[in-house]
C-alpha cells in the first residue's frame, strides 16, 4: 500500500496517542471522521497498522534488567529454526527474537526482575531451548534509546 501525506500523518498521530478518538484525528489530519475512518480501516487492512497496544513500563512491573542474548545453533536447517522459534515463543521473559545474520543466529532481548531472575531464565528455558549450542549474555547498564517505531518522514511522498 502507498502511503501518501495524510496516511503518514494519521499513522504520526496515532503512535504518539493510540488511543485518539477517531473525531479528533480527523481534527488533526484535516478530513471528516468518516474519511479518517475509513482510511484506518484501509490502513489496517493493508497490515500497515499492526494493532493497539499499551506500552508497559518493564521496571514497573518488576523487570529491573534487560539482557541482550545472542544465541548460536547447532545448524541452520529449516527443522532447527523452525524447533527453536516454537519454543522461544513460548519464554514469557523474550521480549524480542531476531533471525540474524553474522556470528550468531538469534538475538534476543530478555526482561528480568535482577540478576538471579536472569540466572532461572538461563537455566530453565534457554538452556532447554532446541539446537542450542552457544549462549552469550549481555547487560544493559540504561535505556539510551526505546523507541516503538521508526519516526514517519512527512516529505516521503
Amino acid at each position: 500500500m502507498a502511503l501518501d501525506a495524510i496516511d503518514r500523518a494519521i499513522l504520526t498521530e496515532l503512535q504518539q496517542d493510540g488511543r485518539m478518538p477517531n473525531a479528533a484525528l480527523a481534527d488533526k489530519v484535516g478530513l471528516s471522521p468518516s474519511a479518517c475512518s475509513r482510511r484506518l480501516d484501509a490502513l489496517e487492512k493493508s497490515g500497515t497498522i499492526r494493532g493497539y497496544h499499551a506500552r508497559l513500563s518493564n521496571k514497573a512491573l518488576g523487570h529491573q534488567m534487560t539482557a541482550v542474548v545472542h544465541i548460536s545453533l547447532s545448524g541452520q536447517f529449516q527443522t532447527t529454526l523452525r524447533e527453536f522459534e516454537d519454543a522461544v515463543k513460548r519464554c514469557p521473559n523474550v521480549l524480542v527474537c531476531y533471525l540474524m545474520s553474522g556470528e550468531y543466529d538469534y538475538m534476543l532481548r530478555i526482561a528480568a526482575k535482577d540478576l538471579a531472575d536472569y540466572e532461572r531464565i538461563h537455566r530453565d528455558w534457554l538452556s532447554n531451548l532446541p539446537h542450542v549450542v552457544k549462549i552469550n549474555s549481555s547487560f544493559a547498564l540504561r535505556d539510551v534509546i526505546d523507541r516503538p517505531n521508526v519516526g514517519i518522514d512527512p516529505a516521503l511522498a
